[in-house]
């Protein structure tokens, strides 16, 4: 059995140790890649932005209640990156930034690859908000174990959820361009073995840099490796996954509404007004027309 064409970012789910193993594996690359061209980010950047995006939407599967529902995740740490949040929905959408999208770092003098823990930060925080069953919503954060992401979010599901885990969290540049980017997470449910879990945790080190192994055989081979010996059993299909934002002309044109009359008759005055989503960086001109329209909206709902 194949991967999927990778035209599009998509997701693949499965169970093995007799369903006491759930698996969700992301080929994220067109995501990633995605990303980095809207935000213009660094290498670095990129890096740590496309493992944090990743990360929103295997956990929007695994803490999503409905076919709707989102994860944010925010990571603010004290490196030169600033914060950086992402969103992920179990529909398949997710979306994303960092603070400072041009901080980069040299490359790590130990073994040459990417700095993304000193891009982010060891002390800080991170965060995941998800909604409950009653639709509140509830965040849980814990402090920084690396600044890697995948380390934090294996400790967050560990800490704060009580869910037995292993996360593998990559990405992949060449040149100007993201290669590779993908992610792992294997989540540990009742009933299983203290034997399926070392042999689990055998096969997650023998993957490694999941990177690596994403182009040595695709998703599909990196989720045989972590389930060698146990028993793998795939869902049909593969679940889509494109950087998709919430914003729009609407939402662009309403945020003015929080100017005061003068300063939107200075926005007029100069011509119009650009609003950039820091979600997806698209940007949206507002004309001094509709500027206008939102005034007069503005006095019809006083009279």
């Amino acid at each position: 059995m194949s991967d999927p064409a990778p035209t599009s970012s998509y997701l693949l789910r499965g169970t093995a140790a007799g369903n006491t193993l759930r698996l969700i594996g992301m080929d994220s690359t067109r995501v990633v890649e995605d990303a980095r061209v809207r935000h213009d980010l660094s290498k670095t950047a990129t890096a740590a932005l496309g493992r944090t995006l990743t990360a929103s939407a295997l956990l929007s599967v695994v803490l999503g209640k409905r076919h709707d529902s989102r994860v944010t995740v925010r990571v603010e740490g004290d490196g030169p990156v600033g914060w950086i949040v992402a969103e992920g929905s179990a529909d398949g959408r997710v979306r994303g930034y960092v603070r400072q999208p041009h901080a980069d770092l040299p490359l790590r003098e130990l073994d040459g690859k990417l700095d993304v823990s000193g891009l982010v930060g060891t002390n800080g925080e991170l965060a995941v908000t998800r909604l409950l069953d009653n639709g509140e919503p509830y965040t849980g954060s814990i402090r920084l174990v690396s600044g890697e992401i995948a380390e934090d979010i294996s400790a967050y599901l560990g800490v704060s959820e009580q869910i037995p885990n292993a996360v593998l969290l990559g990405v992949y540049e060449e040149g100007e361009r993201v290669t590779y980017a993908g992610g792992l997470l294997v989540q540990a449910m009742p009933g299983v073995t203290d034997e399926t879990l070392a042999r689990l945790e055998a096969n997650i080190r023998a993957i490694g840099q999941i990177t690596t192994a994403l182009r040595q055989g695709g998703l599909m081979a990196v989720m045989e490796r972590a389930a060698d010996g146990l028993g793998l059993t795939l869902a049909q299909g593969a679940q889509d996954v494109s950087f998709q934002c919430r914003c729009s002309r609407e939402k662009a044109s309403d945020s003015l509404k929080f100017f005061s009359a003068a300063e939107r008759q200075e926005m007029m005055d100069d011509g119009g007004q650009e609003i950039v989503c820091h979600w997806c960086g698209e940007k949206y001109q507002i004309s001094p027309d509709e500027i206008a329209a939102l005034d007069a909206a503005d006095t019809r709902a006083r009279a």
